[in-house]
C-alpha cells in the first residue's frame, strides 16, 4: 500500500466545542460597554480632581473682600480678567512664561533622549559592572535633593551662571528616575532577537537606536515626556534659589505677588490660573496622542 492510499481518520466535529468557539469570537468583536455605577464613580472622581482648579477660577473672578467673607462664593465673578491683567503686569509674566517653557522644554527633550539610550543600555546592553551602575543610579532616587541644593549652587557660581537659565536646565538633563523607568518598559516591549536581527542586516548602532528603540520605545517616552515637563514647569526649589526677579520661571514670578502688608487673593488665584494654563493647553493638544501611543504599545505587548 503506498502513501497516498493510506487514509487517515478524521476528527468528528463537536458542535458544543464549535458552538462555543464562534460565541467567543462573537464576543470578542463586541465592544465593551461600562454599566452606569462605572460612570458615576468616574464622574465623583472627575468632579473630585476638577473642585481645586474650578476654585481657583471662581476665587480668581471675585475681589479679595469678597474671598473674605463667610460664606465663601460658590460661583464666578466679574473680574477674571481684570484679576489676570493684575497679576501679569505685576508678576512680569510674559519674561516669566517665556523662560518657563525653554527650561521645561530643553530638559523635557534631554530627559526624554538620554533615559531612552541610557534605560536600553541597561536593558539591552551587555557590559562590565551594569548591575552596579543601574543599583547606583536608582541609590540617588533615594538622596533628599535639598542636600545637593547647596554644593550645586557653589559650583553654578564657580561657572559664572548665577541667575542665568542654564543653571536651572543643566542639573535636570537627565534624571534617574526616568532612566529606571525606561529600562523597565525597554525590558519588556522590546525583543532581543529584533536587536539582532538588525545588526545581521548590517545596521550601525546609531540605526539600530533610531530605527528600532526609539519606535519601540515611544508609548514610554511619550508617558516620560509629559511627566517631565510637568515636574519641569512647577518646580519651584531650585529656581528660587538659582534665579532672580529679573530672569525668573513661571513659579519663581508667582512669588512676588504674595508679597506685601496685605496680599490679594483674588490676584495671586488669577496668577496661579495663569501659571496652569499652559498645563492644560498642552494637555488637550497632545493627551489624545500619549494615550494612543500608550493603548498601541499596550496592544503590541
Amino acid at each position: 500500500m503506498t502513501t497516498s492510499e493510506l487514509t487517515l481518520p478524521q476528527a468528528k466535529p463537536q458542535p458544543g466545542k464549535k458552538r462555543g468557539a464562534s460565541r467567543r469570537v462573537m464576543g470578542a468583536g463586541k465592544q465593551l460597554h461600562a454599566g452606569p455605577v462605572t460612570y458615576l464613580v468616574l464622574a465623583v472622581f472627575a468632579l473630585v480632581s476638577l473642585a481645586p482648579l474650578v476654585w481657583t477660577a471662581i476665587a480668581a473672578s471675585r475681589t479679595d473682600r469678597r474671598l473674605a467673607e463667610t460664606p465663601p462664593p460658590l460661583w464666578f465673578g466679574g473680574n477674571l480678567f481684570k484679576n489676570m491683567q493684575t497679576a501679569w503686569d505685576e508678576a512680569g509674566l510674559g519674561t516669566a512664561m517665556l523662560n518657563s517653557v525653554i527650561v521645561a522644554g530643553a530638559i523635557t527633550i534631554s530627559t526624554v533622549l538620554f533615559s531612552t539610550l541610557a534605560g536600553f543600555a541597561f536593558a539591552k546592553l551587555r557590559f562590565r559592572f551594569s548591575g552596579f551602575l543601574l543599583l547606583l543610579t536608582i541609590g540617588t532616587m533615594m538622596i533628599p535633593p535639598q542636600l545637593a541644593v547647596v554644593p550645586l549652587y557653589l559650583w553654578m557660581a564657580d561657572l559664572g551662571w548665577s541667575n542665568q537659565l542654564q543653571t536651572v536646565i543643566l542639573p535636570t538633563l537627565v534624571t534617574a528616575f526616568g532612566t529606571f523607568f525606561m529600562r523597565q518598559y525597554l525590558v519588556q516591549a522590546l525583543p532581543t532577537e529584533l536587536i539582532e536581527a538588525a545588526r545581521v542586516d548590517g545596521a550601525s548602532s546609531i540605526r539600530v537606536v533610531w530605527h528600532v528603540v526609539f519606535p519601540a520605545a515611544r508609548p514610554a517616552m511619550a508617558v516620560l515626556g509629559l511627566l517631565t515637563f510637568v515636574f519641569a514647569w512647577n518646580d519651584f526649589l531650585w529656581p528660587i534659589i538659582a534665579l532672580n526677579q529679573q530672569n525668573p520661571t513661571v513659579q519663581v514670578a508667582l512669588n512676588s505677588l504674595g508679597t506685601g502688608y496685605v496680599p490679594d487673593q483674588a490676584v495671586i488665584m488669577a496668577g496661579a490660573l495663569l501659571g496652569t494654563l499652559p498645563l492644560l493647553i498642552a494637555f488637550l493638544l497632545f493627551g489624545k496622542q500619549i494615550v494612543g501611543g500608550i493603548m498601541q504599545g499596550a496592544i503590541k505587548g
